[in-house]
């Protein structure tokens, strides 16, 4: 393909703006247009559950880039106008006010929305989301408003909120369908340190729990469980994941499975146009399959790839899902791709949440998960990477170093 006059960017979170920062790095002097639906300057999200709603940081300090930046780099910024239609053959995108926008590549980095609760009074407005800066400032109104916050769900984004709305001082009650929280991600083991940690910071944690229905005049009041058990409160906040924002890829015709998909080097079948963050299902080279990943690191990486491939670099991607989480006093790191029914081993002190915990699988570490513990990832993401099949007792042993020559059977 020649090389590309005019790049247009669909969507403005981490994933879009990173890879706009790219395409002027690299040397694209072309026109270079970013479009989004939300009329704000590019931000990042992990600050909105943590900082930023905590009101430690003002919504600022969320920005991808510094004001001016964008003037700057002459990158041209079409904020709260959604792209509502895209032709791959006349190579366009049409936005909602009508105007079209010709281009040579396209990435769509729409990135994801929030699923809603599947229950009678489940949806927004009456029920909270936390995905845009205006979710986190109506949470952090509800935190402080002195009612109990319910955090349906404990996944990442209940976790951090309902650790958040602690330290704000709300009354919290996280309802999880599972028997611990992150028991998709982490199991019932290291999902179980979470628990505690929760309860030992006055979280009323209930698992194994059914949400059956958010009752309210115009707002949510109460929940209601399986079982008949209902608990007052200010404010319900949805934690059970999100969805890939597909709709402009399928109004091109665009082949999707959980996400747009895209091969290695994050091409769409459709010639010059690219995906990127979380609405992408990339082919991963390291595990031989489609992989979408909705975490912060992917969304960083991820665009500024796509850009240097829109360029003509043909690089496949091909790092390591990777993402981070806070939690009152826990920090920790996740590096890798595992199921919560892989086996696990752990190396440290369980008691005081100062450990590293593997997932095994035929003797290879597929992920690894440092919590407060630190200056490890890089090796954790080694071993992973060397696929070495390792001896348990010495993965568990502190005193045997992270290197699979030491780690071996």
């Amino acid at each position: 393909m020649a090389a590309p006059q005019r790049i247009v960017i669909v969507g403005g979170g981490l994933a879009g703006a990173k890879a706009a920062e790219t395409l002027r790095g690299e040397g694209f002097d072309g026109d270079l247009t970013i479009v989004s639906a939300e009329g704000e300057r590019p931000y990042e999200r992990p600050p909105l559950s943590k900082e930023v709603l905590r009101g430690e940081k003002d919504r600022e300090a969320a920005r991808v880039h510094e004001p001016g930046f964008y003037e700057a780099e002459d990158i041209a910024l079409r904020l709260g106008e959604a792209a509502t239609a895209l032709d791959p053959a006349a190579r366009t995108v049409t936005l909602e006010g009508g105007d079209v926008l010709p281009w040579d590549r396209l990435l769509i980095a729409t990135g994801a929305e929030p699923r809603p609760l599947p229950v009678p009074g489940g949806d927004p407005p009456g029920v909270l989301t936390l995905r845009t800066l205006a979710d986190s400032d109506r949470l952090r109104d509800a935190a402080r408003s002195g009612g109990r916050l319910v955090v349906i769900g404990a996944g990442w984004i209940g976790c951090e909120a309902a650790a958040s709305a602690r330290e704000l001082g709300a009354e919290v009650t996280v309802v999880e369908m599972a028997d611990v929280p992150l028991a998709g991600v982490l199991g019932a083991r290291v999902g179980g340190i979470f628990a505690a940690l929760h309860r030992e910071h006055g979280v009323e944690l209930l698992t194994g729990a059914r949400l059956e229905a958010v009752e309210g005049d115009g707002r949510a009041e109460r929940i209601r469980l399986a079982g008949g058990r209902t608990i007052d409160c200010a404010a319900v906040l949805a934690g059970v994941g999100v969805v890939p924002r597909t709709a402009l890829a399928e109004s091109a015709g665009l082949a999707v499975d959980d996400g747009i998909l895209v091969d290695a080097t994050l091409q769409t079948a459709a010639a010059g146009v690219f995906a990127a963050g979380d609405v992408a299902n990339a082919l991963h080279p390291f595990y031989g399959r489609r992989v979408r990943v909705e975490h912060w690191a992917n969304a960083l990486n991820q665009g500024p790839a796509a850009a240097r491939n829109m360029l003509g670099a043909g690089a496949p991607y091909d790092r390591l899902p990777y993402f981070f989480s806070d939690q009152y006093d826990a920090g920790m790191e996740y590096s890798g791709l595992a199921s919560a029914a892989d086996g696990v081993v752990i190396r440290g002190d369980e008691s005081a949440r100062e450990l590293i915990a593997f997932w095994v699988a035929e003797g290879r570490v597929l992920a690894g998960m440092n919590l407060n513990v630190w200056d490890v990832n890089d090796r954790v993401q080694e071993l992973i990477r060397s696929r070495a099949v390792v001896d348990p007792a010495r993965l568990a042993d502190p005193d045997v170093p992270l290197d699979p020559g030491a780690l071996a059977a």
